[in-house]
């Protein structure tokens, strides 16, 4: 193996390990926050054993504000918030704000949409043999919803890659900021071309584990 390819192995590794972590602390988070998130919408909806419209909708609002935002934009948007967080506004860890932020709010909304799958009867039969509201949502909710909250979560992740490519336009690392300095700056096409196919291939890789383990746990 000569120079150049030692080295541009090495610039690979370091990408796909900083956009790893991207992803890593997003997709932690999204799940955290999220589903709680998500599970608020739900409950609170007209009509259901926790009915607030008030909660309802300043969430609802909340969600489909950030959600309307480009990223790119958002990426911008959020640096006062991401220095005072994290001391710095360039680095994955800093990258891992905005795409947090994004993808809490995309998740908690697919988690909504999950969750309005499950049967109203399932719920009012529940509520009927004096089940809490606190024990519906862990025996009935969630265990009815778990496939569809999988799918959602593996669509969030494979968002989250596509994100974190964008996040190297201002500095976050990772493949985005691999491809722009050898593809773009560099003329290297190789690079670009190496980065993409293993962008697909880890894709893939993601969302043909989603599917597999989503189907595990359906009970239809």
């Amino acid at each position: 193996m000569n120079e150049a390819m030692r080295e541009m192995l090495q610039d690979l590794l370091k990408a796909f390990g900083e956009t790893f972590q991207m992803v890593g602390i997003s997709l932690t988070l999204s799940i955290v926050i999220g589903i709680p998130l998500g599970l608020l919408m739900y409950v609170t909806d007209r009509g259901l054993f926790l009915q607030n419209r008030f909660v309802n909708v300043v969430g609802g609002i909340l969600v489909n504000v950030i959600r309307s935002v480009p990223f790119v934009i958002l990426l911008v948007l959020v640096l006062p918030l991401t220095q005072r967080l994290v001391g710095s506004t360039i680095g994955p860890a800093a990258a891992s704000v905005p795409l947090s932020i994004a993808a809490i709010a995309f998740y908690a909304r697919l988690v909504q949409v999950s969750l309005c799958e499950v049967s109203r009867g399932v719920i009012e039969a529940a509520t009927a043999s004096g089940a809490t509201p606190f024990q519906i949502v862990i025996h009935v909710l969630i265990p009815e919803s778990l496939p569809g909250l999988l799918r959602g979560l593996t669509v969030t992740a494979v968002s989250l890659v596509g994100y974190s490519a964008m996040a190297g336009i201002v500095g976050g690392g990772g493949v985005g900021d691999l491809a722009i300095r050898f593809g773009y700056y560099r003329y290297e096409t190789n690079v670009m071309v190496v980065t993409v196919l293993l962008l697909i291939v880890l894709v893939q890789a993601v969302q043909s584990f989603g599917d597999s383990v989503a189907k595990k746990v359906d009970r239809n």
